[in-house]
């Protein structure tokens, strides 16, 4: 069995300013997210993580970067950025300017997941690719790595869970997410399980 501890990057000027990231955006974390990274650390520091995977992103490394220091070997998977959000990447969360976005997310969740903003990615290619790193970590020996540390994004903490659990894609608004909020997936045989939901309590 595998066990995977998933969180979601610290916070960003972007994430602070209420505007678009998405994998376009290589964004650092702010210094609410530094401190949210030091908080996972210190309650999570001594668990025996015998690897970490981080996306492209430099906002996953920056919050794990504690136990990397450590000498946890690391590695960064492309497949595992965030969702491509394509031309509303930059733009500010208001009702004027991201209009595209909201009826886009809406269309997803009535279960239209063919529509993508321009210059973007479906929930389902996101899905795909993941898939594929998983694959990947999977592929090594239990006796390698059993217990891994994941830092990743928001909307693909939400479409990753759904394909982990058979949950159709229209149903990742249920997978809510919070800077360096936590979920413990295990894995065994072919099947996932929640053991830990957004657990944020390290944070208090």
């Amino acid at each position: 069995m595998k066990k995977f501890y998933i969180v979601r990057h610290g916070e960003t000027e972007y994430n602070r300013k209420g505007m678009v990231q998405g994998s376009g955006i290589d964004s650092p974390l702010n210094e609410t997210g530094l401190q949210q990274a030091e908080a996972f650390y210190q309650n999570y520091k001594d668990m025996s993580f015998d690897k970490i995977y981080v996306s492209n992103l430099v906002r996953t490394e920056q919050s794990v970067r504690k136990f990397i220091d450590k000498g946890i070997p690391y590695e960064s998977l492309a497949d595992l950025r965030e969702i491509s959000w394509g031309i509303q990447e930059g733009v500010a969360f208001t009702p004027e300017t991201s209009t595209v976005y909201q009826e886009t997310a809406q269309k997803w969740a009535e279960g239209d997941l063919s529509v993508r903003i321009e210059g973007g990615e479906t929930p389902g290619e996101v899905a795909e690719r993941q898939q594929r790193a998983f694959d990947y970590i999977l592929s090594k020996s239990d006796e390698e790595e059993q217990t891994i540390l994941i830092c990743i994004h928001g909307r693909a903490i939400r479409i990753l869970l759904c394909w982990m659990l058979n949950y159709p894609l229209s149903m990742m608004d249920n997978f809510p997410h919070h800077n360096l909020g936590l979920y413990v997936v295990n894995h065994a045989g072919n099947q996932y399980s929640i053991e830990v939901f957004n657990q944020v309590d390290h944070l208090n």
